[in-house]
């Protein structure tokens, strides 16, 4: 087996009850024989394009040879630094490939201008750049690709020498970067974006970063028979059961890395499961939790625990009411993605659709296409500039957060969003701890703008349980997006604008706060945390 499955309480309940009747119905069968009726008349035609990841890892063995030719003609010039610009699903797996098999790869997937000037100043003269879009549109990587072609240029280097496109077969961005002069690696048309970890968009950076992507391959082909029988000890109809199945619905998945040698997995898993569940008002809330998180120890009836461990003895003995599953890299993309697509099914929604992510997009380009001076702060304390929705206070930093805190119901969560440079504040994620030993209730953290492509879906479209804290900063100096009328500092704050008005359309609480010095703020933070 490469991959093992194991759990207690009401997720094992919920696979003794369920997965009998999935068998009886021969969905794994149905599944990867392409069957798109499998999640209803109204998912029918989505489906129907859908289903390539099932044999996406064979179809990828295709493109592997040439990946690698490149990385050796790469590295002959001298460019033994690869950067991806990439959001979602175009940069979580090869982030989690890379970092597993301990591969340097510099993930770009902010719009944050401090985050954007380092990829661009660390080494650029050694550096070639993916760009990774399925739609060829996204906005952040043609603002990442613009600003890249730009320095190149500025540094006597021909983009055409060092940029290499990602891109589905037809998009806007295939067209323009053959035209170009650009490499260009089509992936499969009929593979969704979370769903793509095995297929071009996965291959390709990670192969010229240096992993060695046939054993990725490998491993993967390794586990598509275990998914594709309809029978009860299937691990993918297993899984599906154990999060999307028990009764009552725990409708939160706490993710605990515990052992197991992949890096990261649980933030790739947060994506493919919030927006492939979260819709029409249900779902399923990933939330990537330490081991001695507090939610672990509260005892939480809405959560249901997963564990990543080592091996497949250790899923063997399962703390009471948990999962634990264990697995090669490959099998492990393989199976998830099997799982969650089941999972729609149990739920009775559409698992390949994102109906509530283009909201906030469309509402970020109508800031951009009338920029106008952001609106005055309701309140200032200490450096901190308050804006929240009509439930939220907005007398200080502390009693604006109390009046957030006040919305959280027994079945509710806290998201919070921060809007500043995941690689150089890494430490803001100590809040979602904090704040989750203050509510006794789930909190996950989001890095703006890429959980927008990520959770940002579920929190949109999902339970309409959560509350919401965004996080600002203030760049110290803003970047230019060549050939745009605007910077990436006003894109990032029209983004969160953008989000910000669209959870609250939705009904969901939101505060707002900018913090003017990040250190200070932080401390501000924990200690209202504690509070």
């Amino acid at each position: 087996m490469t991959f093992s499955i194991h759990a207690s309480g009401a997720a094992a309940e919920a696979i003794e009850r369920v997965v009998p009747q999935l068998v009886a119905d021969g969905v794994a069968g149905r599944l990867v024989s392409g069957d798109a009726t499998l999640w209803g008349q109204a998912a029918e035609a989505e489906a129907s394009v859908r289903l390539g990841w099932v044999e996406a890892a064979a179809g990828t063995r295709g493109i592997v040879d040439d990946v690698e030719a490149l990385r050796k003609q790469l590295r002959e010039r001298g460019v033994d630094r690869i950067a991806l610009a990439g959001m979602g699903g175009s940069s979580l797996a090869p982030e989690v490939i890379t970092r597993t098999e301990g591969v340097d790869l510099t993930v770009l997937d902010s719009t944050e201008p401090g985050q954007v000037r380092r990829a661009l100043r660390d080494g650029l003269s050694r550096t070639a750049l993916v760009v990774s879009s399925k739609s060829g549109s996204t906005l952040e990587t043609d603002s990442q690709r613009r600003a890249f072609e730009a320095a190149y240029r500025e540094a006597g280097i021909d983009p055409t020498e060092r940029i290499i496109v990602v891109t589905d077969p037809g998009s806007p961005l295939d067209g323009d970067a053959r035209r170009a002069g650009y490499r260009v690696f089509n992936a499969d048309p009929n593979v969704g974006g979370r769903y793509s970890a095995l297929t071009a968009f996965g291959i390709v950076p990670c192969g010229l970063a240096g992993v060695d992507v046939r054993e990725l391959i490998d491993e993967a082909i390794a586990a598509l028979p275990e998914i594709s029988e309809d029978s009860e000890d299937n691990p993918g109809l297993q899984l599906a059961a154990a999060i999307a199945a028990t009764r009552p619905l725990r409708d939160k998945t706490g993710i605990v890395t515990d052992g197991t040698h992949i890096v990261g997995l649980g933030e790739w898993a947060e994506q493919l499961i919030a927006e492939s569940t979260g819709k029409e008002g249900v779902g399923v809330l990933p939330i990537v939790l330490e081991r001695d998180a507090p939610e672990l120890a509260a005892g939480l009836a809405d959560l249901q625990v997963v564990r990543l461990v080592g091996s497949a003895q250790e899923t063997r003995e399962v703390a009471e009411g948990e999962v634990e599953v264990a697995g090669t890299l490959g099998a492990q993309l393989l199976v998830w993605e099997f799982a969650v697509a089941v999972a729609g099914r149990i739920l009775g929604i559409n698992p390949f659709d994102q109906p509530d992510v283009e909201s906030a997009k469309i509402a970020a380009r109508g800031l951009l296409d009338d920029l106008q001076p952001p609106a005055a702060p309701v309140a200032v304390d200490a450096g901190i500039e308050v804006r929240g929705t009509a439930a939220v206070a907005l007398d200080s930093v502390d009693a604006s957060i109390d009046a957030l805190l006040a919305q959280l119901g027994d079945g509710g969560y806290l998201a919070i969003h921060a809007y500043l440079d995941r690689i150089g504040q890494p430490r803001f994620e100590r809040l979602r701890r904090a704040f989750a030993a203050r509510t006794g209730r789930p909190v996950t953290f989001g890095w703006g703008p890429r959980f927008l492509h990520s959770t940002g879906q579920y929190h949109k479209g999902g339970t309409p349980n959560g509350v919401f804290l965004q996080l600002l900063g203030t760049p110290h100096e803003d970047l230019e997006i060549p050939g745009r009328p605007f910077t990436f500092g006003q894109l990032i704050q029209a983004q969160a604008a953008g989000d910000a008005s669209v959870l609250a359309e939705h009904g969901r609480p939101v505060l707002t706060l900018t913090l003017d010095e990040l250190d200070d703020g932080l401390e501000r933070l924990l200690a209202a945390a504690a509070r």
